[in-house]
């Protein structure tokens, strides 16, 4: 019987690349082109296809080796007996048919996981095992929708999705479940309720944000006295009617001046592993609404093209629009940065959680007037009752640097103290 070797091919200008996996296992029979390993540098991960078939005899290297071109992988077996086990196949496939009485789409299933499980290996991509790994996910478990249950990205999102999400199987942060002693009604009359749909659907977005991104909060405050003065003063010039121009618009406007001169805060990073950002060119501000069923945060498109008056009509249709359950989905996405604002409900410090995948969200405490130290006509220092608001910024610590931040709120600050916005009142 003769032996064929199968060596690492010509890679390029890599050498003493690490094998990060080996997909192939002795005895097992392969194909021309079938994976047999897969190798990864700097740049990228690479699977190493195998040149010939046959039944590998022995396999020469394992995890962690590093090889280069002209390296042995393993050996083979002569094809023969690929063609003695071809010849044999009819007949057991015969004596196989009389007792098989699984379901295809079960059968299939079993048969991925069989094959995954005899060889400890899954058959998938470098970018899927990449993907994977970034995750924690086992790929050996992962069943694969692929032609021969070739496991691809969504595959993995999909295990993800359908694992438990107890406490207790969140291994690395090494927590735990509480389990209750006792239940709720042991102490008296109780009610059980359905969460809201909007809320068990933003509860996953809430937890992957708080959990992956490293915020971080910035507090400030504004003496708005002046933006409140010019607000009030809004009359019809026909009717002499008051007009009411939600203070949010005021706040859209001055946010925008801040993401022109600190463009970083107007990106997105998918995945940090990449080294790569996304700066948007569009200026899509957030708001968050509060409905009866739960936060929704509805976008304001190309807020930077649009005058206050009409952000404030918008601010109006939109909040309608969630709180009857008809906004559309996609109006939910693509933002540049979020406001949320407790406006009229009162309260001034918090701290907001980011909107994945942005990188950054404005928190905008109630208005209150309080006695202030201010600059007097003569130039000297006096008290005033000023009308104030707390801003507070949270960010992503991976995109933004404290000083970064600081320089943000003092713009965004500046602008509202500012108090004029004539020009971009478009009344």
């Amino acid at each position: 019987m003769s032996e064929t070797e199968v060596k690492v091919p010509n890679i390029g200008d890599f050498k003493d690349v690490e094998v990060i996996e080996v997909l192939v296992s002795e005895d097992q029979i392969i194909k021309k082109n079938d994976p047999l390993i897969t190798i990864e540098s700097d740049k990228s991960s690479v699977e190493i296809p195998s040149n010939f078939e046959g039944k590998i005899k022995t396999l020469k290297i394992k995890v962690g080796d590093k090889i280069s071109e002209g390296d042995l992988i393993l050996t083979l077996d002569s094809k023969s007996q690929i063609t003695e086990a071809a010849e044999k196949k009819p007949e057991i496939e015969k004596e196989f048919r009389k007792i098989k009485v699984i379901k295809p789409e079960i059968e299939q299933t079993t048969k991925i996981q069989n094959r995954n499980t005899s060889h400890d290996i899954s058959y998938a991509s470098p970018k899927a095992r990449k993907f994977a790994r970034e995750l924690g996910v086992d790929i050996n478990q992962v069943v694969g929708s692929e032609k021969d249950g070739r496991v691809i990205e969504d595959d993995i999102k999909r295990f993800v999705s359908s694992k438990p999400k107890n406490i207790d199987e969140v291994k690395e942060n090494k927590s735990y479940k509480i389990k209750n002693e006792f239940e709720h009604s042991d102490f008296g009359e109780i009610e059980i309720k359905d969460i809201p749909r909007v809320k068990k659907l933003s509860s996953t977005y809430l937890i992957n944000s708080w959990t992956t991104i490293p915020h971080v909060t910035n507090h400030d405050e504004a003496d708005i006295t002046e933006m409140e003065n010019f607000r009030s003063s809004l009359t019809n010039m026909y009717t002499g009617e008051k007009i009411k121009i939600t203070p949010l618009a005021f706040i859209i406007k001055a946010l925008v001046v801040s993401l022109k001169k600190f463009p970083s805060f107007n990106s997105s990073i998918d995945e940090i592993d990449t080294g790569k950002m996304t700066l948007k060119k569009y200026f899509h501000i957030g708001i968050a609404v509060d409905t009866p069923n739960g936060l929704m945060v509805p976008k304001i498109r190309n807020a930077n093209k649009k005058k206050i008056s009409l952000l404030s009509n918008e601010l109006k249709e939109v909040s309608e629009l969630c709180r009857n359950l008809k906004i559309d989905k996609k109006e939910l996405f693509g933002g540049s940065m979020t406001i949320t604002s407790l406006g009229g409900i009162g309260g001034s410090f918090f701290t907001p959680i980011i909107n994945f995948p942005e990188v950054a969200i404005l928190g905008v405490g109630a208005v209150v007037k309080r006695p202030m130290v201010v600059k007097g006509e003569d130039g000297g220092e006096t008290i005033a009752i000023r009308s104030m608001v707390y801003l507070a910024l949270s960010y992503d610590h991976r995109i933004v640097d404290g000083a970064d931040a600081a320089r943000f709120l003092g713009t965004l600050k500046e602008r509202l103290e500012e108090g004029r916005f004539e020009s971009d009142l478009g009344l």
